[in-house]
């Protein structure tokens, strides 16, 4: 009778040692919650938009592998810039089913462009191409950087290696309103998904946004990367 009562006893003393054991793994042992909660993801985020924003000058690289069919828009933007702000650089488009590349100056809320067909730099207006102003998308109040600190849904996406550099992955999800900052011809109804890339010194390499870019054309993916100088850079209008 003993012996049939103490087995009872001694698992139950088990289980409940068990249970005390898998508590404490939770603890600095080992069992801490893996990945950053999102208020530290966004703590992150916004040291990195703080980095772009205080930089003497920012090099951009904004580009989609392609548009879909029918579509007029941008297809990629390389350059570099200040927050006066002001860009130069190269910037391709695609129109009537042809991409178009240019020359172009941004300052003084103006945008010149030189093509192969204009020897000189002329004035155009960028929204008829349903490309952005690219020197707004360098202002460091209102510009590209201010979707870092507008993502919902933070979450850590793993990691990856860019040459030597592992890379913390962060998704969320942006508002159409915030994305049109980038793409004027965003569906501003629309829900856009974003992945960003930072370093070990919350840096961005890049993001990677997706969403309906030119509505009702199928989603688009842009990736833009970023990087800052402490040399000044002096842009003039042509």
């Amino acid at each position: 009778m003993r012996t049939r009562l103490l087995i009872p006893a001694l698992l139950t003393a088990g289980l409940l040692l068990g249970g005390c054991t898998g508590s404490s793994s939770g603890s600095d042992g080992g069992g801490e919650a893996k990945g950053d909660d999102a208020s530290a993801l966004a703590a992150r985020l916004s040291k990195a938009k703080t980095t772009l924003d205080t930089a003497e000058t920012i090099s951009i690289s904004l580009s989609t592998k392609s548009l879909p069919d029918g579509v007029t828009g941008l297809l990629s933007a390389t350059g570099k810039g200040n927050h006066s702000p002001a860009f130069e650089g190269k910037v391709s488009v695609v129109t009537g089913g042809a991409s178009l590349g240019a020359d172009v100056i941004a300052t003084g809320g103006k945008v010149y462009a030189k093509t192969g067909f204009l020897p000189d730099f002329t004035a155009i207006d960028p929204a008829t191409l349903k490309a952005p102003d690219p020197a707004t998308l360098l202002k460091a109040d209102g510009g590209i950087t201010e979707i870092l600190t507008k993502t919902d849904g933070l979450a850590e996406d793993g990691q990856s290696r860019d040459g030597k550099d592992v890379l913390t992955s962060i998704k969320g999800t942006l508002p159409g309103t915030v994305v049109q900052t980038i793409i004027p011809s965003a569906a501003a109804d629309q829900t856009f998904t974003v992945v960003y890339r930072l370093d070990d010194d919350d840096n961005l390499r890049d993001a990677t946004l997706t969403g309906q870019f030119y509505a009702p054309a199928a989603k688009v993916t842009y990736t833009v990367a970023l990087t800052t100088s402490d040399t000044p850079v002096t842009i003039e209008a042509p």
